[in-house]
């Protein structure tokens, strides 16, 4: 990012009564959104006091507030799901700094609380209809109980705008940074929302507002995890396939091997916020490991896992009251309670399959899932439900199982109203039984919700006869008869009005229950949460012992090894014919310029780095025999080449702004690929910021795999300190023919026309081959009379060459070699060291000899000039 400006600085002109304090205006006369009548204030709900108090409190730990006493307001604002994506904007009206940020968060909102805690606002603003005189909203009580020290103030959901958030972006923000923040910002919504509300708070509530182009914002992930951009997820396809949404070739789809619906969630959010936490990795990979040695627990856990529901979706209903209740609110109720008490049975399974765990991660989830944290909420259901009584799926035996849901004895009305339900429905058995006796059919007895008990018949009991008048509503469904008769119609009402009944009895007792089971939810969250990472870490194990791949466990060190690694999805497609790579990156070697021909496979390997730098970093194997990765908390991708229609930029333009926000960002922590740099203006003008953003690149230090066509960018940038050229091998030792081998080589590209033989595999006419040729024959001849050596280039390659011993060597140093091993090994270190240094100096006589001789032919010339 670029330096901020100092506070004091302002884009515009002061008009009259308008006066600027500490980098934000106050409001006298005219409002920068237009005029508002001073008694026309906006509908917020606040304290009884008439503006908040702008007082300064001492501020402990703060990190945009640096310690000092100021004022930050914060906005907070979530989606309406089972696992809540919370997004936050904090705005600190004292040093003019907005911070924004957006995450998946848990049921306890445990990141959303760290981000609060270390900001630590003045006040906090959240959706009026999620606090006060509405019911309390689950974040907003957790907040409320967390952050003691910070007012809560709703304020009216028609502030909470994307698009008013986007304006002040492009108001408020630096002009240099406006793009690279939108950027950063793209596909996080409710952090947008929420700088629109806090910004319209401080406007209305305080009547402040900041100059233009003079607010300090910038985007912030959450802390322990890996930032990826939108853009970068869209393009590695980590969630979604771009060709086709539905299909299952994207990271997510390989890796989600979960069998519940929470595990389902939790490995998205991972893949989006993968770890940057060493503890927790290792812990992770520990996990898994055991998985892959233990076959008997691990099978006996995934058994245990396919029958679990998606318990976090249910206990947020529970948490959810109604306005008003109504008869199928009290039938819901008894359904939930039923599914509770199933999955409070299926943690048992789970706690005995991990008997035998011992990794800690395992430990503590078998520790989480022990029947003591499962044993209160049981023993309220058996105090109310009868055992026997289980949640089921079909509708006529849910409806049985609502109706003896509550155990007899607690309520003589209730006991009278099943023995009526009783009653009428053996009836229906024994009036079915009547009429087919009376009529000589083989009728069966059918139920659907809507219209429950119905009869079916085959067409053939009638064949040569007609059908008895007493069947009516009758209609023909493939070869059958569906019907009802007029006494089975009555008694369908009345067994509807005893269930009916029954349920009415029974929903003050089950309300009662429901009440006691609220005070065992955050019990129950921690359980359904150990069972998400159990059934993740599980499908890690999966993924690993599959007889189709070949995983191993990666290292956590300084830098990217890899051996014989695979592209996770492409793999995936093709099994039998993916050929593996080598991957090697580290600070002598952090500029990767990969280059080859088209379809050689450049995407595939700079693009197979990053996806298994997110497997590692999710807790995963990866598909190698071996790997090793640093913690990556950037990552970044420039893949794309399509013009962005909707916002109406060319694919130069697209392109530069991905890179401009890169640039920005980037730092010796983060991994960028790039593909195709430049493809989208002129070749001399491509080249030419190709070369400049490269010469960015190694500059930050980060690790970045280029691949490009542009193989004068690899021939310059080749002796570069920290640059490596690789290229992809093709065969074209026969005429006419091209075998794309898929294999990475060291230095550039050396086949200088690959793109005409490409051209004659796909017969172009040959006089247009012939002219091709004559023409790339004429530029080399050009080139090739510029090309002169150069000691200064000499000197690059020196440089080189001695940093590259000096990262060996402190590699040799921390590695497991010793004694006589390592001593031959430096040996062969030295020896070639030395042939190699040989060979540069060789290369500098060499060069000075032939344009010694250059000299002297050119003399001659010169003296009879």
């Amino acid at each position: 990012m670029t330096t901020p400006r100092p506070s004091t600085s302002y884009s515009y002109a002061s008009t009259s009564r308008t006066s600027y304090q500490n980098g934000y205006t106050t409001s006298a006369s005219l409002p920068i959104y237009g005029c508002r009548s001073s008694t026309a204030g906006p509908s917020i709900t606040r304290p009884s006091t008439a503006r908040p108090s702008t007082g300064r409190r001492s501020r402990a730990g703060s990190v945009i507030g640096g310690g000092e006493s100021q004022q930050i307001v914060c906005a907070v604002s979530e989606a309406r799901g089972i696992s809540p994506t919370v997004g936050l904007a904090f705005v600190n009206i004292s040093t003019g700094e907005a911070v924004l940020s957006q995450m998946c968060d848990s049921q306890f909102y445990v990141r959303t609380l760290n981000k609060l805690q270390i900001f630590d606002p003045t006040e906090i603003l959240i959706i009026s209809t999620a606090g006060p005189p509405n019911p309390k909203s689950k974040m907003y009580q957790v907040i409320e109980e967390n952050i003691p020290g910070a007012r809560i103030i709703t304020i009216d959901r028609k502030y909470w705008s994307e698009p008013a958030g986007l304006e002040f972006i492009d108001q408020f923000a630096f002009s240099e940074d406006v793009q690279a923040i939108k950027v950063a910002i793209g596909g996080n919504y409710f952090a947008t929302c929420c700088f629109a509300a806090a910004l319209k708070y401080i406007d209305l509530a305080m009547s402040l507002t900041f100059a233009f182009h003079s607010l300090r914002i910038k985007y912030q992930p959450s802390e322990g995890t890996m930032m990826i951009d939108l853009s970068t997820i869209q393009s590695l396809e980590l969630i979604q396939n771009i060709q086709n949404s539905k299909s299952k070739d994207c990271l997510f789809g390989v890796m989600n091997e979960t069998l519940t619906p929470m595990g389902s969630r939790l490995l998205r959010s991972n893949i989006l916020q993968p770890s940057t936490q060493r503890d927790v990795l290792h812990q992770r990979y520990d996990a898994v490991h055991e998985f892959t040695i233990k076959e008997d627990m691990f099978f006996q856990t995934r058994l245990a896992l396919k029958s679990t529901y998606d318990v976090e979706k249910l206990l947020t209903s529970l948490i959810i009251l109604p306005t008003q209740s109504d008869l199928s609110y009290t039938e819901q109720a008894i359904n939930k309670i039923l599914m509770v008490k199933s999955f409070a049975q299926s943690v048992g399974p789970i706690f005995e399959a991990l008997a035998g765990a011992r990794s800690e991660m395992l430990v503590r989830i078998r520790e989480n899932c022990r029947p003591e944290v499962i044993d209160p909420t049981i023993k309220f259901i058996k105090e109310v439900i009868n055992e026997d009584v289980t949640y089921q799926k079909t509708p006529l035996d849910l409806r049985n199982q609502r109706t003896y849901a509550v155990k007899s004895g607690i309520n003589g009305l209730l006991d009278v109203a099943r023995q009526t339900f009783k009653e009428a429905t053996e009836d229906v058995h024994q009036h079915v039984t009547d009429i087919n006796q009376k009529f000589e059919m083989q009728a069966e007895t059918r139920y659907e919700n809507a219209r429950h008990y119905y009869l079916r018949l085959y067409e053939s009991d009638f064949n040569g006869r007609e059908v008895p008048e007493v069947l009516v509503n009758r209609y023909q469904k493939k070869g059958f008869i569906e019907c009802q008769t007029l006494d089975l119609m009555k008694l369908n009402e009345r067994i509807q009005d005893s269930h009916n009944e029954i349920v009415l009895m029974s929903d003050k007792t089950v309300q009662e229950l429901i009440e006691n089971l609220r005070g065992e939810i955050p019990s129950l969250y921690q359980v359904c949460e150990s069972i998400a990472l159990l059934d993740m870490l599980a499908a890690f194990g999966n993924a690993a012992t599959s007889s189709v791949s070949d995983y191993s466990r990666p290292d956590l060190t300084d830098c990217i090894g890899i051996k014989s690694g695979r592209h996770p999805v492409r793999e995936k497609v093709h099994q039998q014919k993916f050929v593996p790579n080598d991957i090697y990156a580290s600070q002598q070697s952090r500029l990767q310029i990969i280059t080859g021909c088209n379809m050689s496979g450049k995407s595939t390997y700079i693009r197979s780095a990053a996806l298994m730098t997110v497997m590692a970093q999710v807790g995963s194997f990866v598909p190698a025999a071996y790997a090793s990765f640093p913690i990556i908390y950037q990552l970044f991708a420039r893949v794309s080449m399509d013009d962005s229609i909707e916002a109406n930029v060319s694919t130069f333009a697209s392109e530069m702004r991905e890179t401009a926000f890169i640039l920005r960002n980037i730092d010796k922590n983060s991994l960028a690929i790039i593909d195709e740099l430049g493809r989208g203006t002129s070749s001399r003008d491509g080249l030419a910021i190709a070369l400049s953003i490269s010469e960015a690149l190694v500059e930050s230090k980060a690790l970045v795999f280029f691949a490009t066509h542009f193989r004068e960018l690899a021939q310059i940038m080749s002796e570069r300190p920290g640059v490596v050229n690789l290229h992809l091998t093709v065969d074209m030792s026969e005429e006419n023919t091209m075998t794309m081998l898929y294999k990475i080589g060291q230095g550039y590209v050396k086949e200088e026309h690959y793109g005409l033989a490409l051209a004659r595999v796909v017969d172009l006419p040959p006089k247009v081959l012939e002219v091709a040729e004559t023409v790339s024959k004429a530029l080399d001849a050009q080139a090739a009379a510029k090309k002169k050596s150069s000691k200064a280039f000499a000197l690059a390659r020196r440089r080189k060459l001695v940093l590259g011993l000096k990262e060996t060597l402190k590699q040799a140093e921390s590695g497991p070699m010793e004694g006589k091993a390592l001593l031959s090994w430096l040996r062969r270190l030295q020896d070639e060291f030395v042939r190699r240094m040989d060979q540069i100096e060789n290369d500098v006589e060499s060069s000075d000899s032939d344009e010694g001789a250059d000299e002297e032919e050119d003399g001659p010339e010169e003296q009879s000039s």
